[in-house]
């Protein structure tokens, strides 16, 4: 699916290439317009170092690699309003400043899955769980098996963002235009977990975990000044200084990575003045 509407963005745009140029492209002025968009990511993350602090333990992994995990397209899964949230997905809501530019908040739902049985190093303390994992390691080689650790942030790494992005109309042809894109903003996050560690009861209740940053750029095609579907490619720094991974509120652990992102949104613009030249 995501490939058909990037191709068709692509399509549209080479359309718009034909328009005669005596007709000029004028800017249209949205102007105190409020818009709102649903759709769907997919993420990649760079590899990083987690530390993990608790009752009797105290060690670190070193270059940690995850994925994420969004689910096969299925329109009974991606439509149904009761799983509609279960995809990898994206909600946004904005207004708009000038012709211009444009501030909006909204939340990117990625999911971070660290892989099982991965080779690492770890160095730190463990001890009273067991002889398989009691001891003092020291840039040890190490597998990560599961009945070590679980770790995953699947309902899910929630970055909840406020943005700043600038739209620069590319080509127009009668009540279609070809915006591109680009934007930076920060927010925090607020994951859901999903982890067990050395035993533990699985641990995945949302919490304040840290914070983080991104850029992107994108192309959006414009339907009557009203309905939109919008291409991002996000790349950003994420943060996380508190992570939960028990029952306990002294277990924490910590993490940061940069990530990849790559959408497809579907939009409505709406309370939409009449456009200016």
């Amino acid at each position: 699916m995501k490939n058909i509407l990037v191709s068709f963005l692509i399509i549209c745009s080479v359309s718009f290439a034909q328009e005669d140029k005596a007709n000029p492209i004028i800017p249209k002025s949205k102007k105190g317009s409020f818009y709102a968009y649903w759709g769907w990511n997919t993420s990649m993350y760079s590899s990083s170092d987690i530390s993990f602090k608790g009752n009797n333990y105290d060690f670190t992994l070193y270059d940690v690699a995850a994925t994420d995990r969004q689910s096969p397209f299925d329109l009974k899964l991606y439509l149904n309003p009761g799983t509609i949230t279960i995809p990898q997905y994206n909600l946004r809501i904005g207004y708009v400043l000038n012709y211009k530019y444009e501030i909006s908040v909204g939340v990117d739902h990625m999911k971070y899955v660290m892989r099982a049985y991965q080779p690492s190093t770890i160095t730190g303390e463990i001890s009273k769980y067991g002889a398989e994992y009691d001891g003092v390691y020291s840039n040890t080689p190490f597998v990560i098996k599961p009945d070590f650790l679980m770790f995953e942030h699947t309902d899910g790494l929630n970055y909840i963002n406020s943005e700043l992005r600038r739209n620069d109309k590319l080509l127009e042809k009668g009540k279609i235009a070809l915006n591109f894109l680009t934007g930076a903003g920060t927010g925090v996050v607020m994951p859901r977990t999903n982890c067990t560690l050395l035993g533990n009861p699985r641990y995945d209740q949302f919490h304040l975990a840290g914070f983080g940053f991104d850029v992107l750029v994108g192309l959006n095609i414009d339907f009557y000044n009203r309905f939109f579907i919008q291409t991002e490619f996000k790349a950003g720094y994420i943060k996380m200084p508190s992570i939960r991974t028990t029952m306990f509120k002294t277990d924490i652990a910590k993490q940061s990575f940069t990530f990849l992102e790559s959408n497809i949104v579907f939009g409505y613009r709406f309370n939409t003045k009449k456009d200016k030249k």
